[in-house]
């Protein structure tokens, strides 16, 4: 935004302390009893460009412009700006304000004032000076409408895993400690369970019942096909070889629900002092079982794993303590990735879509964190009347930490180019907003009329120093900012008596 003082004019004091100059004062040190004075407009009635409209003739008038809510639209009739030639509209412009209108109901102006029509005008650049008026560009700024809301950051549950013991027993090891990083099938623990001994034994059994069954099975099939025993022996033999490899599936199974999946076709081709000396250390890696003896440790052993990547954030557990499966030992999170829960008010919930962006402030944190909008709820708190959201934060370097508040802001629109002036350029006449543009005539000689031009425009969104202009100004144009106020004085002061605005 370029910014100017017109014709070297200062300020006379902060804005609360302004006072509305006398008449004469405003447009000049000339005597309002004089003839050829104009008493209304403040300046010598023979260039008064108000009471002689052919000396400065007003522009040409369009009317109202129902879609963007002006005046003379710019937008649509860009030969109304204040420039020497008349400027080109984009359509990035006019999708600029249509994206706008569409995310909320902006404010409205009479659609039936006549302010626009109205000129202010300063009897000299001395006068100017004295009413310590300031000037700056229409230009375009990068504008953020956004939607902003307390949050919290929590870990996110579908990465986040409490884990106990598959079976009740006594904590034999420790392996990982709160803080160690973690990777899919890592040990956190070993427990001795009888119920894994137990498991194990059955199997050892039922691989032997099995292949005494097949055995005798193989005999009575080879006898009954040469009509030595009756066929219904065979027929029983044939049964009882089917029941005993189920209770191999079954003990298979039990294993495999403990965490301790086997491979019991390569037991089946062991000795069963080697399928039992497999079986004693099922499970275990190789960093663990390398440091025991097969023939003097416990076959209940059992270990715990991590399920998935991520980082141990909780600890419930010591070596030699009792545990059973209700009991959580131990907590690992992808950290990763984070979820963020915003409490929107409800006033603001129709504004939101899935995929918006989101920025997120931890509170004591300098850095903010970039999100999508990946939920809305559906149901309104009763108590708050808020409206919970979630998005999605990435957290590859662990900045982010569980339970962390801070404020989060949902961006429903991020305009780069946005048309925009200084806040202290817009005004509220009671029914319309407006601002005052300079004449684009105003230095062309010394003697040229010193005239600003009464603006209706569309005002969005307002931050620290700038506001969004949806219609009614143009960049390049300029535009009364500090000082302004003195415009606004006169203009109300000439409309006393009539009011600013009909009633629409």
């Amino acid at each position: 935004m370029v910014f100017g003082v017109i014709a070297g004019v200062g300020f006379y004091g902060h804005h609360s302390e302004w006072k509305l100059p006398k008449f004469s004062t405003l447009v000049g040190a000339e005597p309002a009893e004089r003839d050829d004075w104009c008493a209304e407009h403040g300046v010598p009635e023979s260039k008064c460009v108000e009471c002689n409209v052919d000396l400065l003739p007003p522009g040409p008038q369009y009317g109202w412009c129902r879609e963007h809510g002006v005046a003379n639209c710019p937008l649509d009739h860009p030969d109304v700006a204040e420039l020497k030639e008349a400027p080109a509209v984009s359509r990035a412009d006019l999708e600029r304000a249509a994206r706008a209108l569409a995310v909320e109901e902006r404010p409205r102006n009479n659609n039936v004032c006549k302010l626009h029509q109205r000129r202010l005008q300063f009897a000299s650049l001395d006068a100017v000076r004295e009413a310590g008026l300031d000037v700056a560009l229409v230009d375009r700024q990068p504008i953020q409408e956004t939607v902003e809301a307390t949050g919290e950051v929590r870990y996110d549950p579908t990465r986040l895993a409490s884990l106990s013991a598959r079976a009740p027993g006594t904590v034999w090891r420790v392996e990982k400690y709160v803080g160690d990083t973690v990777r899919v099938g890592d040990v956190l623990a070993v427990v001795d369970a009888k119920e894994v001994g137990r498991a194990k034994t059955e199997l050892i059994h039922a691989l032997a019942q099995e292949e005494l069954q097949r055995k005798v099975f193989a005999r009575l099939d080879g006898l009954s096909s040469q009509g030595i025993v009756p066929g219904r022996r065979a027929q029983e033999a044939d049964a009882a070889y089917v029941q005993a490899r189920a209770r191999v599936l079954g003990a298979q199974e039990t294993l495999v629900n403990l965490g301790l999946p086997v491979d019991v076709e390569s037991l089946r081709n062991l000795a069963e002092e080697e399928a039992v000396a497999q079986l004693r250390l099922l499970g275990l890696p190789e960093s663990i079982a390398a440091e025991l003896d097969p023939r003097t440790t416990t076959a209940n052993l059992v270990p715990l794993r991590a399920p998935l990547d991520g980082v141990v954030v909780d600890r419930q557990v010591v070596a030699g303590e009792a545990v059973d499966t209700s009991r959580v030992l131990f907590q690992v999170a992808d950290t990763s990735r984070m979820w963020l829960m915003l409490d929107v008010r409800l006033e603001e919930a129709d504004k939101l879509a899935l995929g918006q962006p989101v920025q997120f402030q931890p509170d004591g944190s300098r850095q903010a964190v970039g999100g999508k909008l990946t939920w809305i709820s559906t149901t309104a708190d009763e108590r708050t009347r808020t409206v919970k959201v979630r998005a999605d934060l990435p957290n590859p370097d662990g900045r982010l930490r569980n339970e962390t508040f801070g404020r989060g802001q949902i961006v429903l629109r991020d305009e780069p180019q946005a048309i925009a002036v200084p806040n202290e350029a817009v005004h509220w006449e009671g029914c319309c907003h407006v601002v005052f543009v300079r004449d684009k005539g105003f230095f062309d000689s010394g003697d040229s009329f010193k005239v600003f031009h009464v603006r209706t425009v569309r005002p969005a969104v307002k931050n620290e120093k700038f506001t969004e202009i949806l219609a009614g100004v143009l960049p390049g144009e300029v535009v009364a900012t500090k000082g302004s106020d003195v415009l606004r004085a006169q203009l109300l002061k000439n409309n006393l008596g009539e009011g600013c605005c009909e009633v629409e």
